[in-house]
């Protein structure tokens, strides 16, 4: 097999070459930052995490995305270890503080002695730096224009298949000492507050990680909520509907991912979208009254120390003096100090089905591959889990032999078939059971997701055991 050349140092691009690394394959990560930043990012680090600090739910039972992080942590994924080892308190969910996470995986990287990291912008597929390789692009949706330029043009020798995108919001982040905790109180949904497992032994970093400096706070709530009555939350509604926005240029039609739509996109839906969406008071009770709140903004913890949250839902493409006038009519939120504002971007992926092979590459270059939210998956640990696949999936092949793909019925071969299934018009997708085959035996509502789980994690037990056994 070819030397492997890895372009992007984002979580898939990271996961791909730590793989690599793992079995023995050495490889080149090319990183553009800090030579070249995209309109999103602000750190020199690898695997920057731009729109949260969350990766979701870490149930493994009832719901797609904590069951592949169990998939990809039984592979031994890079970026789920550091995500478990810097993880901040969000009840049932796997959040990160984000400085740490990419500090440490930047760390692992630069540690790697079968991984050269080459800080260093590749601008087309056919610079020098990748003659002779096998091409692993990993750019990430915010890829360079000249990069994605040539990209697409391979991609058009391929049938006509075109080049597709959709617009990312990400949400801003306030001060803690900021909020008002005499309207503002600490909890998650139906009191789910599990504390985080630190850790200060892992073996590549050289000084252990900082313990929380308020454990305590942890006994109160893993968010910080925000309760609404009717009237406030009429306020707040009607503001976001009037509030100006950041226009899209003249040649790009808006189109936005499902999963991470602008609170104000959400609010021209109509006036109970939003009480039943990210601000929905289900599950909570405001110590004040006593009562349900007509509508609740919840806050999730950015870092260890809980000094600053993100508003969760919140991610908008309002301009920076409508986000905070809108924001701070949130109660609790009147005097806000914002760390960061929101913020709007375009996201690049192609129509996997029309160009990709099974195997990630292209069909009209076999020698280049395309792994992470460039292909359609959507989401952090979907990318990551997309890099650690093809990774693994080289270095099988450097190693003369083929790894066979994981069945549909788990979560990782779920969202690679996703990749495969040809479409009208292909979208992104996040992981979730609704890419599963149905069981074969009807079961009850409450009970799918959990048997749908139990085969997914039998199966692939199985598959791991075959795959990663065979000669």
């Amino acid at each position: 097999m070819q030397d492997v050349a890895i372009i992007g140092g984002g979580l898939a691009g990271c996961e791909c070459a730590l793989a690599l690394a793992r079995a023995g394959v050495p490889c080149t990560l090319f990183e553009q930052k800090p030579e070249v930043f995209s309109p999103a990012h602000t750190s020199p680090e690898l695997g920057e995490l731009v729109c949260s600090n969350s990766f979701r739910s870490d149930d493994a039972q009832g719901s797609g995305v904590g069951l592949l992080k169990q998939e990809m942590r039984d592979l031994g994924s890079e970026v789920m270890a550091v995500a478990d080892r810097v993880r901040v308190p969000a009840g049932k969910a796997l959040a990160v503080d984000r400085a740490r996470f990419s500090r440490l995986l930047t760390a692992r990287v630069e540690q790697e002695t079968a991984v050269t990291l080459v800080r260093r912008q590749i601008p087309d597929l056919d610079a020098p730096e990748l003659k002779d390789k096998t091409v692993v692009i990993a750019a990430g949706p915010l890829a360079s224009e000249n990069l994605t330029a040539s990209l697409s043009g391979l991609i058009s020798e391929d049938g006509g298949s075109r080049r597709l995108y959709f617009y990312d919001a990400i949400a801003p982040i306030v001060r803690a000492d900021s909020v008002d905790m005499s309207i503002a109180f600490r909890g998650s949904r139906y009191g789910n507050d599990a504390p985080p497992p630190y850790s200060d032994d892992a073996p590549f970093l050289e000084t252990p990680l900082e313990t929380m400096t308020n454990p305590e706070a942890l006994e109160h709530g893993d968010y910080l909520n925000c309760p609404m009555t009717r009237a406030e939350y009429t306020a707040f509604y009607e503001a976001l509907l009037t509030a100006e926005r950041v226009p899209a240029h003249d040649f790009e039609k808006e189109i936005h991912f499902e999963g991470c739509m602008p609170i104000e996109a959400l609010a021209d839906r109509g006036e109970r979208t939003l009480t039943f969406g990210p601000l929905k008071p289900v599950g909570f009770t405001d110590p004040r009254t006593g009562r349900r709140p007509y509508a609740l903004l919840q806050l999730r913890a950015e870092n260890a120390e809980r000094t600053s949250f993100n508003l969760v839902g919140c991610q908008t493409k309002m301009t920076y003096a409508a986000q905070e006038r809108v924001f701070r009519l949130v109660p609790g939120l009147a005097h806000a100090e914002f760390l960061r504002l929101g913020s709007v971007h375009r996201n690049t992926y192609v129509d996997a089905p029309s160009c990709l092979a099974p195997d990630l590459s292209l069909k009209v270059r076999p020698d280049i591959f395309l792994a992470g939210q460039i292909t359609g998956v959507e989401g952090y640990v979907e990318s990551a889990a997309c890099g650690l696949w093809l990774g693994l999936l080289l270095a099988a092949r450097a190693h003369g032999r083929e790894l066979p793909a994981p069945p549909q019925t788990t979560a990782l071969g779920a969202l690679l078939q996703h990749l495969r299934t040809p479409s009208r018009q292909f979208t992104p997708s996040n992981v979730h059971f609704g890419l599963m085959p149905e069981l074969a035996v009807r079961t009850g509502k409450k009970s799918r997701k959990a048997e749908m789980a139990a085969r997914a994690r039998a199966d692939f037990a199985v598959w791991r055991t075959e795959a990663f056994t065979a000669a």
